[in-house]
């Protein structure tokens, strides 16, 4: 058969996706940030949000470890999960193709080749799905070397020396601290601080070959960390042969970090042999070694089952742990060699089998020559096995026991089969923990002496019998549940030849679980000055405990009144003289009654009472006392309504027509309502003390003032009473008590009103017209526009009005012509001087109306008489209170119509209708009289021819009184 072969030709396809990761690897120093940026391209769908995860593969760790996945939360290990919580470590999405890993300060153990992985979400792998980039640390162990070299080399012709010096630039320092230098003279010289080093050859400067010079550092501290550079500098020598530096330069800094030591320290244990009988030497060799450092001390300890056995430290100084200090001289510890230590145990026992294991710590040396204490190392635990010699001591101790708080407990081991002589130990722990050692009680030797005291007094062990060992504790406490073991030895010739032990578990029951407290009251709420009894009620004991009463009287305040302790003793918090305690033992338990005498307002409040014992407390339920006032009684009587003029003095009176108690005091306040308005004129507190009214306006206050009598009544007098000051008074009293301690409070308020009416003087004024004389015509010319307003007639110098007697004045117009014809009325206006030495006007009347009727011929005169008459109000006035009247006589001119005769008005005309009749009649028939007697003088005048002069009515004969001015 012929085969042919042709050559096939595949062509592989490119790869699509493709991730990046920095190039390493990273150099970082622990304790920095570190970031890996993480980018993925070519898929499919390039703005679908793609995931990643990061993983890490350790120096000398076969697999790598799961760091964080941007999808899966259960994707890290354990040992990353709690930085990752903190935020230590973060994976973020910068874009939906790029994310940013962070570790925020770095530790040594992150050391390795970190990966970044792509997840692929489509169905085919085309492409790198992965990069990776490898991270390293800049940084020595404590203890460590450290080697640094500097090339320092001159081109100058002329003669010139160097000199070059080490700098360590610490962070956080502004200033580099020279470590080591040689100056021009070729003079080697430490820095400072580093003398110690540089005299114990642990920091070095020397020059290899003619330009190379080597800084050498052994056994590096942790204030070594820093910034490490060296510096030189080119000298000259001038003809005066000084020397001048020409020119300095520094070399490249190079990152110093030192770490703690972290090199394993190796412990190992050995003993010979593994297996023992009681009373045999059990001895421990413990060997440590570590490798970084030479010079370094350490301290070891030995222990069993988590029980320190002993230590001794770097100095050799040993110390035994607390379970064996009573065998303290059954101990050796010895240093064989620096790095080997050995334990002696004799003799042992059985409770000495178990695992032991050696713990060692580094001890280091500072500069100031203190140790300081590295991580502690463990070497593999050993087993040691003890066997009794035949020997038939044997234990028994009671079963597991319960016992309430406070109670007694007795605890008793029998031995049997013994032969020589016994001792003993009591031991405690408080949980059945392996790893929790026993601590001793109380321990009786041999003789039967007390080795080991106990801390309490009320603790105490006995052999009631020779096989029989007891231990006794009075009024237990929670702490002293436990597992309680009796450890028996037995001796023969001063030698310890068997031990046994037995245990048994104490349980204390706590009292809070079968300890009740109830706080009741038969009457928790009393008025003021009744008396309060509280019982607190306590069951489920049969001994003293101490018991606290408190008050509460605010959310966050919390009072104590007084405190019972179990001895009976009291102490007092709050006033003695107040409380009364009364303390009654009951079948199970005690009653604690607390007497509050007369109780006040300082009693209110939420009271407790509260169990104490081994310091816990049993508080009981809260229970509100509650003191109210007394219904007050308060009894008023006032006028209903007082009526007074303007300027009188007026006193508003309110009386308590109850019986007061000898304490009662009264807070009285005035009011003055006004329609829709109300204000306090006063009020007069408890003490009496008097305030105004904020809405009373200082000026008006001097005409105010309040009193009070006997009764006792109060009283609000005004002064010269203006129209303001009518309205409704009220007297509102508050009725003050004392109570027991002293305090005192208020009681609702009873008010009683008072209607005050304020008039005008002279409500009655009368006036009245009268037509007198007619006697000629006079020149007024009336405006024709004003026929419906009244006008002045004493503006006219033809008019003329003097007063007459009897309150009356008398008008006269000279020379009346047609035109005066009209209605005439007058109208008078009242007024006082008053407080501010002005005058005011206090009331005003009109008369009524007169018409007259002047026919044009002759010349006559138009008298018209007026009067008025003025009744006053039944008021007290001051004897020189003047009064002023000011009169205006107004002329109403009738158009078209008018009436004949005269009139009488009063202010009142309705009610005195008849009377103005009958006076119209009579004036009508005197002033026919009268013309009839003017005709006839005339006549008389014209046939004798001579002229008689009468009494004249002029002005200027009578001149009118004018009106009182403000200055007045």
């Amino acid at each position: 058969d012929l085969c042919f072969l042709f050559p096939v030709l595949f062509i592989l396809p490119i790869p699509v996706v493709n991730t990046e990761a920095p190039i390493g690897p990273l150099y970082r120093v622990v304790g920095s940030k570190l970031s890996i940026s993480c980018n993925v391209s070519g898929f499919k769908n390039a703005d679908t949000k793609k995931h990643f995860e990061f993983r890490v593969n350790k120096p000398g760790k076969p697999m790598s470890e799961n760091i964080v996945s941007s999808s899966n939360p259960g994707f890290s290990y354990s040992s990353y999960k709690r930085r990752l919580e903190e935020r230590l470590i973060t994976l973020t999405h910068v874009s939906p193709n790029s994310v940013l890993f962070e570790i925020l300060s770095l530790q040594k153990s992150d050391e390795g080749d970190y990966e970044c992985s792509v997840l692929n979400a489509e169905a085919s792998y085309d492409g790198a799905y992965s990069a990776s980039t490898s991270v390293k640390g800049t940084h020595f162990n404590e203890g460590e070397a450290f080697t640094s070299t500097c090339q320092a080399s001159s081109n100058t012709v002329q003669h010139t020396h160097l000199s070059l010096t080490w700098f360590l630039l610490r962070d956080g320092d502004d200033n580099a601290r020279p470590i080591i230098s040689v100056d021009r003279y070729f003079t080697l010289s430490p820095g400072q601080g580093f003398e110690g080093r540089h005299q114990a050859g642990l920091i070095r400067l020397d020059k290899i070959g003619g330009v190379m010079y080597r800084l050498s550092m052994g056994q590096l501290q942790l204030s070594d960390s820093g910034r490490v550079f060296c510096r030189a500098q080119e000298w000259i020598q001038d003809p005066d042969r000084s020397w001048y530096s020409i020119t300095q330069k520094d070399a490249e800094e190079t990152v110093l970090h030192v770490v703690p030591d972290t090199s394993p320290l190796l412990v190992r244990i050995s003993l010979q042999p593994t297996a023992l009988q009681v009373g045999q030497t059990l001895s421990i060799n413990c060997n440590v070694n570590k490798q970084s450092s030479e010079e370094s001390f350490f301290s070891v300890a030995w222990s069993r089952g988590g029980v320190e056995l002993a230590r001794v430290g770097p100095t050799g100084i040993l110390s035994v742990g607390h379970e064996y200090s009573v065998r303290e001289e059954e101990l050796r510890v010895a240093r064989i060699s620096d790095r080997d230590f050995r334990l002696r145990l004799q003799p042992v026992r059985i409770e000495d089998q178990g695992e032991y294991i050696c713990r060692a710590w580094p001890q280091k040396r500072g500069q100031d020559g203190a140790l300081t204490q590295g991580a502690a190392q463990d070497s593999d635990p050993q087993r040691i096995t003890i066997s009794a010699t035949e020997s038939g001591l044997s234990l028994e101790m009671q079963n597991d026991t319960s016992v309430n708080e406070g109670d007694g407990l007795k605890l008793t081991c029998r031995v049997h089969g013994y032969k020589g002589q016994l001792s003993i130990t009591w031991q405690h722990k408080p949980t059945a923990t392996s790893s929790v050692a026993f601590t001793t009680v109380i321990s009786l030797s041999q003789e039967g002496v007390v080795i080991e005291k106990p801390e309490s007094q009320k603790m105490k062990a006995t052999r009631p019998a020779a096989d029989t060992f007891t231990l006794e504790l009075d009024e237990v406490k929670p702490s002293d549940s436990g597992v309680y073991q009796c450890a028996v030895s037995e001796w023969e010739n001063n030698r310890k030849t068997n031990s046994r032990s037995q245990t048994a578990m104490v349980t204390v029951v706590p009292a809070g679980s079968f300890v009740k407290v109830n706080l009741i009251s038969r009457d928790n709420s009393v008025t003021i000055g009744e008396n309060v009894i509280l019982m607190c009620r306590i069951r489920g004991v049969r001994f003293p405990m101490t018991v606290t009463w408190s008050l509460q009287r605010d959310a966050s305040i919390i009072d104590n009144i007084l405190t019972v302790y179990a001895d009976g003793a009291i102490s007092w918090s709050a006033d003695q003289h107040r409380y009364q305690l009364n303390v009654e033992k009951t079948g199970n338990g005690f009653t604690h009654k607390l007497l509050i005498r007369g109780a006040s307002h300082r009693e209110v409040g939420r009271y407790e009472c509260s169990v104490s014992y081994n310091a816990h407390k049993i508080a009981s339920n809260q229970l509100a006392v509650q003191v109210q006032n007394p219904v007050s009684s308060l009894a008023l009587t006032s006028s209903p309504a007082l009526t007074t003029s303007i300027d009188q003095d007026i006193e508003i009176r309110c009386s308590v027509t109850s019986e007061p108690s000898a304490s009662t005091r009264y807070f009285v306040t005035w009011q003055h309502k006004q329609k829709a308005e109300s204000k306090i004129i006063l009020s007069s507190d408890q003490d009496a003390k008097v305030e105004f009214g904020l809405q009373v306006d200082p000026s008006q206050r001097q005409r105010i003032s309040a009193k009070r009598s006997k009764g006792p009544s109060f009283e609000l007098s005004i002064r010269q009473t203006q129209i303001s000051d009518g309205g409704v008074y009220l007297c509102k009293v508050a009725e003050w008590l004392q109570d027991p301690l002293g305090d005192w409070y208020q009681l609702p308020s009873v008010s009683r009103p008072t209607n005050l009416t304020v008039m005008e003087p002279g409500t009655l004024l009368y006036v009245f017209m009268s037509l007198l004389k007619i006697k000629a015509r006079i020149f007024l010319k009336p405006d024709k526009q004003q026929h419906h307003n009244p006008r002045h007639l004493l503006r006219t110098i033809d008019s003329l009005l003097h007063p007459t007697t009897n309150n009356s004045s008398v008008l006269t117009v000279m020379k009346s012509e047609a035109e005066d014809s009209g209605r005439y009325f007058c109208e008078v206006e009242e007024w006082l001087p008053s407080l501010s030495q002005r005058w005011r006007k206090v009331a005003t009347n009109k008369s009524g109306i007169l018409t007259v009727n002047v026919y044009p011929e002759g010349k006559n005169i138009l008298k018209l008489f007026l009067s008025f008459l003025q009744k006053r109000r039944r008021v007290q006035t001051s004897p020189t209170l003047m009064t002023d009247m000011k009169i205006s006589f107004l002329n109403n001119i009738h158009n078209g119509s008018s009436f004949a005769g005269d009139v009488k008005a009063f202010s009142e005309p309705a009610s005195h209708l008849g009377a103005c009749i009958g006076i119209l009649v009579a004036v009508v028939i005197c002033s026919l009289l009268v013309i009839l007697l003017l005709v006839v003088k005339i006549c008389r005048s014209k046939v004798s021819g001579e002229k008689k002069t009468g009494h004249s009515l002029w002005a200027e004969q009578h001149p009118l009184n004018t009106k009182p001015s403000a200055d007045d």
